[in-house]
């Protein structure tokens, strides 16, 4: 039976922010201030929304706030690294896209793009890639591609792709807690009524043996569902549909809630998740990215895993979603469509809600015989330790079923003597390096070095290791480039010209590697056709 629902939503202006707009920045964090293009906002909002069957379609006249309080961390670009002082580059993976989607948000409606925001690596690991399947019993297979740079001609370019075994997840029960923020920050179509549409295409592929408990915060925490059967999709699409935004943002009370709920429906072997769907703009109790860091940090060790959708903007807190997924063995998606959200919740559902892999890492030991330097593109906030590698306690990220996560390496090959990597200590005599034995061209079994990755089974302690040596008679020039590597490369080449990079590019650049490919690059490609005609061309 259908059923109209009237919400109406007093909007609360710039919810726990300046209320002059000032630039504000702590922690390293950037607070950004810059008008949005779209007109004023007004008070109110009203948006109706009709459910038939679990049909979701609501009617919102859109708000943008006329002050821009989205927060953002600022990392450096990684700088080339020594291989003589530092032969090890070893880093998190990461599965998260919420920076490409967050950034095409803001190319789409023609808004300052915030350096800021742009992450290369999620620009990289949205795009998908043909890379085999992992072999045996190993849950991540490693794929290398070296090459020319296209932006170097002095370096070259190494692809490290890892590809997590697709399982099949119809027999895997799951225990799923929606965590809904409906403070009045959330009351935008592109906040709370996206939600709803969000998690009701998901409810539809659950089973009777799955469990639904729905969680809501705003000035305090409700739970509206509780350990509802899957099958029971009606009673679950009625609860979102009957959601209304209004009030403050406790969102540590919700998490806390959420966390006890996960636990008390906890199937054993069964997918436990909790799903957090918010713009991240707490204002009331623990709300800062150090606290909420804490207080997930005490959680991941409950078997239960985190995933985090980031909606709207104008007041969207990047640097707090993202802290909370990187903390609490989770993922991190922005949802800026009904179309994105049924990417990651129906289309790519078994990558996004079944990990495979947990505290996965990923350590390359570089050659010194045949590279002088290198530097990894992107993964600024992932790095690790050298020694954490090998430390099974040392949280890293997971991977789920079929997900994969790619790195690229600017590589510059060894020219020098060895008298040249001479270095002084501080604690000991001079090291003098031994000189590297140059490998002769023809000399095709070199090694240029090494890829290991170090992951644990879903519900293991333990870590396994997988490695792969990569040979110098792997190398193929640019004609010979496989489109994974022209892919990868026009996706960093994209992040670099719109983020914090010394390089940067033209578009038809950028488009020139992305251009014909097998794989698909539509979304990049009309991407750099809108910045081009919106950005570049009125520059």
């Amino acid at each position: 039976m259908a059923a109209a629902i009237m919400m109406t939503v007093t909007m609360f202006a710039s919810c726990g922010s300046a209320s002059d707009g000032t630039y504000k920045a702590e922690n390293d964090t950037n607070i950004t201030n810059n008008d949005v293009k779209g007109g004023e906002s007004p008070e109110n909002i009203t948006a109706d929304a009709e459910t038939d069957g679990g049909e979701f379609n609501y009617y919102t006249e859109e708000a943008i706030p006329e002050i821009n309080t989205e927060e953002y961390n600022h990392y450096a670009e990684n700088s080339f690294q020594s291989v003589a002082e530092h032969p090890l580059s070893t880093f998190s993976t990461d599965v998260d896209t919420a920076s490409f989607t967050n950034v095409r948000r803001m190319i789409e409606n023609r808004q300052d793009i915030f350096a800021d925001a742009v992450r290369t690596e999620e620009f990289i690991n949205y795009f998908k890639y043909d890379y085999p399947q992992p072999e045996d019993d190993d849950k991540i297979g490693i794929t290398t591609e070296l090459s020319d740079c296209p932006w170097n001609d002095e370096s070259k370019l190494m692809l490290v792709g890892l590809q997590a075994k697709d399982i099949d997840v119809q027999d895997i029960d799951s225990n799923i807690v929606f965590l809904i923020d409906v403070s009045g920050s959330m009351g935008d179509a592109n906040k709370l009524p996206l939600v709803a549409q969000a998690f009701a295409m998901l409810a539809e592929n659950l089973g009777q043996n799955d469990r639904i408990s729905i969680v809501t915060y705003a000035g305090r925490d409700t739970v509206e569902l509780e350990g509802e059967s899957g099958a029971n999709y009606s009673k679950i699409a009625e609860t979102l549909a009957g959601l209304t935004a209004g009030g403050s943002t406790a969102g540590a009370a919700g998490i806390n809630t959420a966390y006890e709920l996960a636990q008390k429906y906890f199937i054993e072997g069964g997918n436990n998740r909790v799903i957090l769907a918010t713009d991240g703009d707490l204002n009331v109790g623990l709300s800062s990215q150090e606290e909420l860091t804490a207080l997930i940090e005490e959680k991941r060790d409950m078997g239960i895993f985190l995933s985090v959708l980031g909606f709207g903007m104008g007041n969207y807190k990047d640097s707090r979603l993202e802290a909370l997924a990187d903390n609490g063995n989770g993922n991190y998606a922005y949802i800026d469509s009904i179309d994105e959200a049924e990417r990651v919740l129906v289309t790519e559902m078994n990558g996004t809600m079944f990990t495979v892999a947990k505290d996965a890492k990923v350590q390359v030991e570089f050659n010194p015989a045949n590279v002088s330097y290198y530097r990894l593109v992107g993964y600024e906030n992932r790095l690790l330790d050298d020694r954490d590698f090998e430390d099974d306690t040392k949280d890293a990220g997971d991977v789920g079923a079929g997900q994969q996560v790619t790195a690229l390496y600017e590589i510059i090959p060894t020219e020098a003597k060895a008298e040249e990597n001479t270095r002084t200590l501080k604690y000991q005599d001079d090291v003098a390096y031994p000189e590297p034995e140059k490998a002769d061209e023809g000399d095709l079994d070199r090694e240029l070095l090494t890829v290991s990755v170090r992951y644990k089974e879903k519900d293991e302690n333990d870590s396994k290791l997988v490695d792969k040596p990569v040979m110098l008679a792997s190398y193929v020039s640019k004609d010979e480039m496989s489109d994974n590597m022209k892919l990868a490369s026009a996706a960093a080449m994209f992040a670099k010209t719109l983020g914090n990079s010394e390089d940067k590019f033209t578009m038809a650049e950028i488009r020139e590697q992305a251009m014909g490919l097998e794989l698909n690059a539509e979304e990049l490609l009309k991407l750099i056709s809108d910045y081009e005609a919106d950005y570049e061309n009125k520059q």
